[in-house]
């Protein structure tokens, strides 16, 4: 079992086959997986037995199934592999989608998928007292002329953020008719 190569292949034929494999192999998880995912409803009482016959890790096989379960046909990435799709399987379906159109979009890896995912578990906390912290990535320059124009307004540079903030928000609302019953509260400067 495997494959050949002639020596005449040239690089970029070298490198379409691997694309080829990839998905392959990628598409042979999602088969396994809605297999054993069917089998399980259907044939409880003797699937086990056929994944036995399968030759694979039962855990890798419980695996498989487990993702196949958390995206119907309709919602798999055919640009992204199945790696991917593991990576955001315990999410909710919503962050799911966010975090697929994500790796679609920037051409991620399953790796920087990973990184991107979990660089933002780890910025997101929460400080002492329950409040959510999201830290931002903002640029020297932006965050002087805040800091200045804070100073100006006689207030400290969260409060005056976050001020400003919901006033952008409270226009969007209104401009929008959307009623909002969020009551902003003052930030301890």
């Amino acid at each position: 079992m495997g494959l050949h190569f002639p020596q005449s292949l040239t690089y970029d034929e070298w490198e379409r086959a691997g694309y080829k494999v990839a998905r392959i192999a990628s598409s042979s998880a999602w088969f396994i997986g809605d297999w054993v995912a069917f089998g399980s409803v259907r044939y409880e009482s003797r699937y086990r037995d056929a994944i036995e016959a399968v030759g694979l890790d039962y855990q890798t096989i419980r695996n498989y199934a487990w993702v196949a379960r958390k995206f119907e046909l309709a919602r798999r990435r055919e640009n992204l592999s199945f790696q991917h799709h593991t990576e955001v399987a315990s999410l909710p379906a919503e962050e799911q989608d966010y975090w697929l159109t994500r790796a679609e979009e920037c051409g991620w890896s399953r790796n920087q998928l990973r990184r991107h995912i979990r660089g933002t578990r780890k910025s997101t906390q929460r400080n002492g007292e329950g409040e959510l912290v999201q830290p931002l990535r903002v640029d020297r320059d932006r965050v002087a002329r805040w800091t200045r124009a804070a100073e100006l307004a006689g207030s400290s540079l969260e409060t005056w953020i976050i001020a400003n903030i919901d006033q952008a928000a409270n226009n969007i609302f209104m401009n929008s008719g959307e009623a909002t019953s969020h009551v902003t509260r003052a930030v301890r400067s």
